[in-house]
């Protein structure tokens, strides 16, 4: 189920704008992709900061995939990770690098990560304030995990493991 199919259809963080009901397929909104919208991202309650630099902070998702998903933002407001400055990827990835020790302290049943962003309408961003998705994977999370990050894409995330995933190279 996607994250707009699963939010409640009663608004889109805008007062007064009722949203229709959102199926799986949906196309999004164009009112949710408006990149001029007060940012809910620079607006947080600091209280809600689960680790933080000088340049960037991290808080639990509202709606996480699994126990303990996390994102990680710049706290200067650009729209993408290709905006964000050398200092800000360096100040993203520590945040990422301590927040993997901080869960897997916390959960030892986490035996993997999932790390991504949406870049983009079209790839299902939503805010358009960076953020890095951190999200933690437990063995039996999901039937099949082969495919990782491909599986965005219906039907492009399993691939045969007896073929080079390099074009013109042979497995």
């Amino acid at each position: 189920m996607s994250f707009l199919s699963s939010r409640s259809a009663r608004h889109d963080g805008s007062p007064g704008q009722p949203l229709p009901e959102l199926r799986e397929g949906d196309p999004i909104p164009p009112r949710l992709l408006d990149e001029s919208r007060p940012c809910r991202f620079c607006r947080l309650d600091p209280a809600l900061t689960v680790a933080s630099n000088a340049l960037a902070f991290a808080l639990r998702d509202r709606f996480p995939v699994t126990h303990l998903h996390t994102l990680v933002l710049p706290r200067r407001h650009v729209v993408d990770y290709f905006s964000l400055s050398a200092e800000e990827r360096e100040a993203c990835a520590e945040l990422l690098h301590q927040l993997r020790a901080d869960i897997l302290a916390a959960d030892p049943l986490v035996v993997g990560f999932n790390i991504g962003m949406n870049v983009g309408g079209v790839a299902g961003q939503t805010v358009f304030h960076s953020h890095i998705h951190l999200i933690p994977r437990r063995t039996g999370d999901v039937e099949d995990p082969r495919g990782g990050v491909r599986m965005v894409i219906p039907g492009q995330g399993n691939r045969r493991l007896d073929v080079c995933p390099f074009q013109g190279q042979e497995g």
